[in-house]
């Protein structure tokens, strides 16, 4: 392989020589390949500022993305106008070889509840012009809030077209819920849900993942798809991570391989290395030995409380073992726990603050307890990998809903849109749930999967389903809240066109759903 710094050397005011020194490589230099084809992207947005991110990778799918091992010097700026013309604020960052050369940008000090612009410059390159917003202030009166929720992007099945429509939905933020990347190789004949053939769209690069460099590798191709840059670049995002983002159906130390937790443990460390270089995350995200900090908090004013939950690191294994199990024993083990009792704790603290007229739970797995039946089997089929199959923290979470009356919890993961109703065991109105289809995971689908119906029968807290690909619109004012499905018709040929599938409302108060 040709050394990266000689394929993609810098000319102007550095000689080759000096790439050896430990010296930071200013913006003197002139790239021969353009710097920022991953894009840009802002996430985690306050009242007062969000983070700014890029990543250095003129060859994002060569090792180091094709950039010299030595920390490079980006400029970034902050405008209050979409021509950058008013820069507010600006300065300069290191991009570290041992990050991959991505960049994590801090601004604070900025106004609340408007719009910013920014970039990104090094030499004579420039990034796109990305638009953020701060949050309002956590005391002010808000009279509405729009946001999307978004995930599992399975590049081999369809392409990205639904974040090109998201981009022009003018949106206060996006929530992803995870699998942002999938770890398995290539699948040049894949199987659908119904046992038959799926159009296979795309070639993921690379066998299936396990060091840092096949992690860093497939979000470097996934990044590179110009919808998914186009909606990073239109809104902040909220990220968390699923399971595909390490291994599929993943919990604390436990693989679906029975690897040594130890093993894994460095499997599960690379991944996180991996996920936090590729995503506009705080410092506070930062990955370590014990871990990455994902759960968090964040106030659109007295409006809306988002608490975003890691249903993955501190859970516990699966009863049964993975898939949709029958007559599973463990699922009323008391000592199971999905989110861990420091985070159950964290979540219950915040709920009980009742300091804004909506809690949203943004996280990953159903929490509706499904009946997966589709024929005549005896006994009811549960999904081992959902809150269905956790019985004890599912009801300790859903006794702290109850009552307040204005609980809406958005999930993904299912590859499917599902709107239901949360009841405690004792039928008791808790929430309402909003279930996101994915962006691509499952191919173009269809309006519904073969046996809906039944499913419904069986399940008359749920109350709708649809099997197309897209994203949920949530628009929320203080006494409604509004969620749409928005779906595409088609995933596996550019031009998809978007649309309006259903739409739900809620009433602050009545966790119920009302279609139209």
């Amino acid at each position: 392989m040709t050394n990266p710094i000689s394929r993609r050397a810098l000319i102007g005011g550095l000689a080759i020589g000096a790439l050896s020194a430990p010296a930071i490589l200013r913006a003197q230099q002139l790239f021969t390949a353009y710097p920022f084809t991953l894009g840009v992207a802002a996430g985690d947005p306050s009242a007062d500022g969000f983070v700014l991110w890029t990543r250095l990778a003129p060859d994002p799918l060569e090792p180091h993305g094709g950039m010299p091992l030595a920390p490079v010097e980006v400029e970034w700026q902050v405008a209050s106008d979409a021509a950058m013309r008013d820069v507010v604020q600006k300065g300069t960052a290191l991009a570290r070889p041992e990050l991959a050369h991505s960049v994590h940008v801090e601004v604070a000090g900025l106004e609340p509840g408007r719009p910013y612009w920014y970039r990104f410059t090094i030499g004579r390159e420039r990034t796109t012009i990305g638009t953020a917003r701060t949050l309002p202030a956590a005391g002010a009166a808000i009279d509405r809030a729009r946001f999307a929720v978004a995930g599992c992007q399975q590049w081999e099945d369809g392409l990205y077209t639904a974040y090109r429509h998201m981009a022009a939905e003018e949106l206060d933020f996006v929530f992803h819920y995870g699998d942002y990347i999938y770890e398995n190789r290539s699948q040049p004949f894949p199987i659908g849900y119904d046992g038959r053939a799926r159009t296979h769209v795309r070639d993921w690069v690379g066998g299936e993942l396990f060091s840092l460099d096949d992690y860093r590798r497939r979000y470097a191709q996934t990044k590179g798809d110009p919808d998914l840059q186009a909606a990073h670049a239109a809104a902040a995002w909220f990220t968390t991570f699923d399971d595909h983002e390490i291994q599929n159906n993943w919990v604390g130390l436990i693989d679906q391989k029975d690897t040594p937790p130890e093993i894994f443990a460095l499997r599960r460390a690379a991944a996180f290395q991996a996920y936090y270089e590729h995503m506009p995350l705080r410092r506070a995200s930062f990955p370590g030995p014990g871990g990455i900090q994902i759960y968090r908090r964040a106030r659109f004013g007295t409006l809306l409380d988002a608490h975003f939950l890691d249903t993955r690191q501190f859970r516990s294994d699966q009863p049964c073992g993975d898939g949709f199990k029958v007559d599973c024993p463990g699922e009323d083990d008391p000592k199971a726990s999905v989110l861990g009792a420091a985070q159950e704790d964290w979540l219950f603290g915040n709920l009980a603050r009742r300091e804004a007229r909506w809690n949203l739970v943004a996280q990953q797995v159903m929490m509706m307890r499904l009946d997966r039946r589709t024929g005549d089997e005896p006994q009811p089929i549960r999904n081992m990998d959902s809150w269905a199959s956790y019985t004890a923290p599912r009801e300790r979470v859903l006794s702290r809903f109850a009552g307040l009356g204005n609980v809406v919890v958005v999930t993904g993961d299912e590859h499917q849109n599902f709107a239901g109703e949360l009841q405690t065991r004792r039928g008791e109105p808790a929430a309402v749930e909003f279930v996101s289809t994915s962006i691509s995971s499952g191919g173009t689908g269809s309006d519904k999967r073969i046996n809906t119906d039944r499913i419904i029968a069986r399940n008359p807290f749920l109350k709708a389903t649809n099997d197309q690909r897209g994203y949920l619109l949530a628009t929320v004012t203080p006494d409604l809240w509004q969620s749409q499905w928005r779906v595409v018709d088609q995933v596996t040929q550019p031009g998809g066109t978007i649309s309006t599938r259903r739409t739900f409302h809620v009433e602050r108060g009545k966790p119920v759903l009302v279609d139209g």
